[in-house]
């Protein structure tokens, strides 16, 4: 089966016969379906390369590939310089958007239309170049001009759907039409990867895993899937596949930091030794500490007791002894008997961990601070949005708000297992965004 589709694959690449969508699909198919494909379809590109008779058809042929092997801009020269038909314009437009050159993108997509390419697959690129150029209204109005059997396509739903969340609205509403997306096509990789970072914030870590592989097996690789699985496996101590989905990505993307960085995380990763079932039984234990007291039916005096003592967590709990709860003002012994038995219920008991109470955290300066930022420190870490790995160690620090979050210096989160400079800089940036920054910035 592979030597015919090598075989193929080296025809379409080659041959002198007509080269379109039709086409290009086939290649795609070929390598989505046997990676070991993508060497072939490198090795054919460079044959290709070395003719000496290339024609402006056979520049538009070699521009494609060079988009499919992630050479973008080697694909924007030859496309440029190739028969100035609607499918060199049309690849030019998704070569300049993979170099985040939007505005030149939707500029040679409204190309590809006039020259007559689909004029609605044109007008679905314009409107996810419109979003990612940080203007989704536009991109939505665009999307709102098209009418007809295109409603219904998984990209037109995938690109309405990733519009309405960059315009902040409802997430019910994103999901529903993610979910129609993959219903269209069991196979979208801009949908599955919007449903898996659902799963994945919300902490449905083997959804989440899923649904990022069915992404990934698309081609070209959808980077954002690819990176997000590798990480996830490396919080599994899955090394060796972690480092597959990263190399995957530095095989179309040798330039891409994050993926080098991850690869050589876990590269040196695989090489350490760990008891595996203590470090679950350690994660287990992490989870069940970071539960919130507030989801238990807990009585409203104790419930007003606890948060007066800014005990937010189980884990908060287990560092208490039953003397610091007795000597809140209106908490007694019933008071008492209610959180031993929450406590109980979870395998947990009072004072458990009080050797590991920290030292109190630094107070945050709110005087420069207006009430609405201060308002900030009591929302939830969830939404700065931080990636996989950042959110993880998140929890594994016990770190719940914002507020508990700028109490903690650069090297406090630098000293979290897998929490390296990377995920600092991401954190630093979520953090400016809410022009708030770390202790000791």
């Amino acid at each position: 089966m592979s030597e015919v589709l090598e075989s193929n694959l080296k025809d379409i690449v080659q041959a002198n016969s007509s080269f379109g969508p039709a086409e290009i699909a086939e290649l795609v198919a070929a390598i989505a379906e046997d990676y070991g494909q993508y060497s072939v379809l490198r090795d054919a590109v460079a044959e290709l390369e070395m003719r000496e008779d290339r024609t402006p058809a056979t520049a538009v042929r070699l521009g494609v590939c060079y988009f499919l092997l992630g050479r973008y801009r080697m694909a924007v020269d030859t496309l440029s310089n190739a028969d100035g038909g609607a499918l060199a314009h049309f690849y030019l437009g998704k070569a300049y958007f993979c170099q985040e050159m939007y505005r030149q993108a939707i500029s040679s997509f409204q190309a590809a239309a006039t020259a007559g390419y689909i004029a609605d697959d044109c007008a679905l690129r314009v409107s996810e170049a419109q979003r990612y150029d940080e203007d989704p209204t536009a991109a939505l109005a665009t999307l709102d001009a098209l009418s007809g059997a295109i409603e219904q396509s998984a990209e037109y739903l995938y690109q309405r759907g990733a519009g309405v969340a960059a315009l902040q609205g409802n997430p019910e509403e994103v999901v529903a039409l993610y979910e129609r997306a993959v219903e269209a096509d069991g196979q979208h990789a801009g949908a599955l990867f919007g449903l898996a970072l659902v799963n994945d914030r919300q902490g449905n870590d083997d959804s989440a895993a899923e649904l990022y592989q069915r992404a990934a097996s698309k081609f070209p690789a959808h980077v954002g899937s690819l990176l997000n699985l590798g990480l996830l496996f490396e919080d599994r101590e899955q090394y060796d596949l972690a480092q597959q989905c990263f190399q995957r990505v530095l095989d179309s993307f040798p330039a891409n930091a994050r993926a080098r960085l991850f690869y050589k995380d876990a590269q040196a990763s695989s090489d350490m030794f760990f008891d595996e079932a203590a470090q679950k039984e350690r994660d287990r234990l992490a989870q069940v500490l970071n539960i919130p007291v507030t989801d238990f039916e807990l009585s409203v005096r104790s419930r007003n007791c606890l948060q007066k003592m800014g005990i937010r967590t189980l884990g908060d709990l287990t560092r208490c002894s039953e003397q610091d709860l007795l000597t809140s003002k209106n908490f007694g012994e019933t008071s008492l008997v209610e959180i031993r038995d929450m406590l109980h219920a979870k395998g947990l008991e009072l004072g458990q961990f009080a050797h590991e109470r920290p030292e109190p955290e630094p107070d945050v300066d709110l005087s420069d601070m207006s009430p609405d930022e201060a308002a900030l420190l009591d929302r939830p870490i969830a939404d700065l949005n931080l990636s996989v790995r950042a959110r993880k160690c998140m929890v594994r620090l016990g770190l719940n708000t914002i507020g508990e979050l700028i109490r903690k210096s650069g090297d406090d989160l630098l000293e979290c297992k897998n929490f390296g400079v990377t995920s600092l800089n991401e954190v630093r940036e979520k953090l400016v965004n809410f022009s708030l920054k770390l202790r000791g910035d």
